[in-house]
């Protein structure tokens, strides 16, 4: 071989050599991470809402979608239905309770459990008005034995029997007969006089929102009932799931300083323990921003999802935990520049995570769904429905099966009404 020849083939070698391992490198760079979740794939489905708002997903242990809403019977009467997914599509709607009194809210919403152990046995809640403030209201809860066929005279959980407010509640089966609730507690905040401080939400000077928790039994006693948190945000949503140790609550923590982070509060071999922050966002705020964070668990591994706004620009973090929630990992930014938060967090499968938000695009509100898997690669994300960015459009929430995943929101375009979708997973 000539010295030309055998430069030349050097320099070749040397070349594809580069190639190759420049390749290499470049294929062990982080990527978008794959989707369970195709846009293709969305289904709408039919919603058993007429005129309605407030929808909530359930899924029970067994693998049944339940979905529960407000229907505007007419302009006094409110009532709670819900409705079961069966031979792909929703059954006819039954009726849990009605009322003229009720607190309707945008943010403070209705909901319904299923106790694991008997699923005809079943728990739901609403909130009821008092007749001494915008703001005095009480949660009611009732039990069905059959099914939802029939439920029981209602009932108060919540023992001060002070005009204040009481709601924002999640719940979650913890046992075959018991299921726990946590909600927000407003007990400490009446004073001698009504607060007018606009961003008090209505609340006296006596002293802070509180955290508290319990659990009902199917005949309506009250178990294990405390005070989780003596200083917490006003009016952002709690959210529960349960762990291989206990029950997780995850809610806007509030500090002598007016710094408003997402904590969590767990209980561990029956005790709670003390709170401890996601992350340390350091959103310094004077009111209440009316957005509250979305936990799921699986196992012993926990997702969160949540909004935040340090330094005015807005965020929705994600998070995950392998431990139980005792520690969670660095977040990850899930939206895309502009999010009105409204979060919501579901597995779908034990290494993925779906979370759906809120985008303001011009002057409307785009609901997002991505997935984020065990490394935490965020997948492209998919652009569900657009419905109005105002309050009125409410929070979209999910509930998944083994092989779909359900969505619910509010559409307020000709007809106020809870609409519905289901995605395929495609595992």
């Amino acid at each position: 071989m000539s010295q030309l020849r055998l430069y030349t083939f050097c320099l070749m070698l040397r070349i594809y050599s580069s190639l190759f391992l420049l390749g290499l490198l470049m294929s062990c760079q982080p990527e978008t991470a794959s989707s369970a979740l195709q846009a293709d794939a969305i289904q709408m489905v039919s919603s058993p809402c007429n005129n309605g708002v407030q929808g909530r997903l359930f899924s029970s242990p067994s693998g049944e979608v339940l979905l529960s809403w407000t229907e505007f019977l007419n302009d006094s009467t409110d009532a709670l239905q819900f409705s079961r997914w069966q031979n792909d599509q929703w059954s006819a709607p039954k009726i849990i309770a009605t009322g003229t009194n009720w607190f309707t809210n945008w943010a403070d919403f209705p909901a319904l459990a299923v106790y694991p152990g008997a699923e005809e046995q079943m728990m739901a809640h609403w909130l009821q008005m008092r007749a001494e403030g915008t703001y005095d209201y009480d949660i009611y809860l009732t039990q069905s034995l059959d099914g939802g066929e029939s439920w029981s005279e209602p009932f108060i959980p919540h023992r001060d029997s002070i005009a204040a407010e009481h709601g924002f509640v999640s719940m979650v089966p913890v046992a075959d007969d018991r299921i726990f609730m946590s909600w927000l507690d407003g007990r400490n905040t009446k004073g001698d006089h009504d607060s007018h401080d606009e961003h008090d939400h209505g609340h006296g000077h006596g002293g802070a929102m509180t955290l508290r928790a319990a659990e009902v039994a199917p005949d309506g006693e009250l178990y294990a009932e405390a005070e989780l948190d003596a200083r917490v945000c006003d009016c952002c949503q709690t959210s529960a799931a349960m762990t291989e140790l206990g029950p997780i609550v995850a809610y806007r923590d509030r500090s002598q300083e007016e710094i408003r982070d997402i904590s969590v509060v767990r209980q561990v071999d029956g005790q709670w323990l003390p709170a401890q922050n996601v992350h340390n966002d350091n959103w310094k705020i004077a009111g209440c921003p009316v957005n509250g964070p979305s936990i799921k668990a699986r196992g012993n591994r926990v997702a969160i999802a949540w909004f935040t706004a340090p330094n005015t620009t807005g965020l929705v973090k994600f998070a995950w935990s392998n431990d139980n929630g005792a520690n969670f990992s660095k977040p990850i930014r899930i939206d895309n520049g502009n999010p009105l938060g409204r979060v919501a967090v579901e597995f779908i499968d034990d290494q993925t995570a779906a979370i759906s938000w809120m985008e303001l695009a011009g002057q409307t509100g785009e609901i997002h769904l991505a997935t984020v898997d065990a490394s935490g690669r965020k997948s492209e994300d998919i652009i569900l429905a657009k419905t109005e960015a105002s309050r009125q459009s409410g929070f979209p929430v999910m509930a998944a099966t083994d092989d779909a995943l359900f969505l619910a929101w509010t559409g307020v375009d000709s007809l106020v009404q809870v609409q519905t979708a289901m995605v395929p997973l495609q595992l």
